[in-house]
This record gives structure tokens, sequence and C-alpha cells, in this order.
């Protein structure tokens, strides 16, 4: 799919709110509504948007501690690898997984629980239950220096 400047525009202003009505997001990219909502529309088809969510003030939640944990598997199979990946899917408290390269670890995880005895019950109860699992190291995030779900559009 193409991009122009005005598709580029949408995308911006509806990482930064998705709630904004087809009429406000219109007047600010100086399209008719008729026209946005095609291309929004368009954007939504072409599977560029995704979905739209909620995002949630963790802390007013009382999910103060966010922790990045590096998991290593004993053993490198396809079989292991799904059933550490089905295993965490089920996990609310995992908010993302990746397998990764470079480090000594297989999986980087980021975490978020009410405080570190909710995270010892996390982690001695779940995590390393999950069969394969093999080594664990976790850090604990202090500050969030930046936090965003918007990509950088300037690519496009």
């Amino acid at each position: 799919m193409k991009f122009d400047r005005t598709d580029r525009r949408i995308l911006e202003l509806l990482q930064k709110d998705a709630n904004l009505s087809n009429q406000e997001l219109a007047e600010k990219v100086g399209l008719s509504p008729s026209p946005c909502l095609r291309r929004v529309k368009a954007l939504e088809e072409a599977g560029v948007i995704l979905g739209k969510v909620t995002l949630l003030e963790r802390k007013q939640l009382g999910l103060y501690l966010s922790v990045l944990i590096q998991i290593s598997m004993d053993r490198h199979t396809p079989e292991r690898f799904e059933l550490f990946e089905q295993t965490v899917a089920d996990l609310p408290e995992i908010q993302q997984c990746f397998l990764i390269t470079g480090q000594d670890a297989d999986y980087m995880l980021k975490v978020v629980v009410p405080d570190m005895d909710a995270y010892q019950e996390f982690l001695l109860n779940k995590i390393t239950r999950i069969p394969g699992v093999s080594g664990v190291h976790s850090s604990f995030i202090l500050r969030r220096v930046i936090d965003t779900t918007a990509l950088p559009l300037g690519y496009i």
C-alpha cells in the first residue's frame, strides 16, 4: 500500500488519540468526513490499523512494579519453544514476550505486578514451573524514560 501525507497524518493522529471522532479527524487532516472515513477504512482493511485499545494507568490500578525478565531454555527445539509460548500467552501479568538473539537468554518478557511479593509468587509459581525454563534474570524498571506505543511514521 502506498501512503501519502494525509494517510500519514491520519495514522499519527490516531496513534495519539484513537478516540477522535471521524469529524474531528477529518478537520485535523483537512478532509471532509466521507473521504476521511474511506481512508481510515482502507487502512483498516489493508491491515495497517489493527485495532483500537484503551491505555490504562498501571499505578492507578495498583500495579507498581515493572520487570524485564530474560528467560533461558534448556533445549532449543520447536516443541520446547511452542510449549513455552503457549503457556506464557495465558499469563495476564505479561505485557510483552519476545524471542530474542544476542543475549544468553532466549526470551525477554515485560511483566507488570503490584509489588515484590506478587513478583516472587509469579516467578516461583508460574515462570519457573514452565517445562524447559533453565534460567531467569530479572531487571526492575526504575523509571520509564520513553514509554510509547506510537510507531515512527517518517519512514513510510
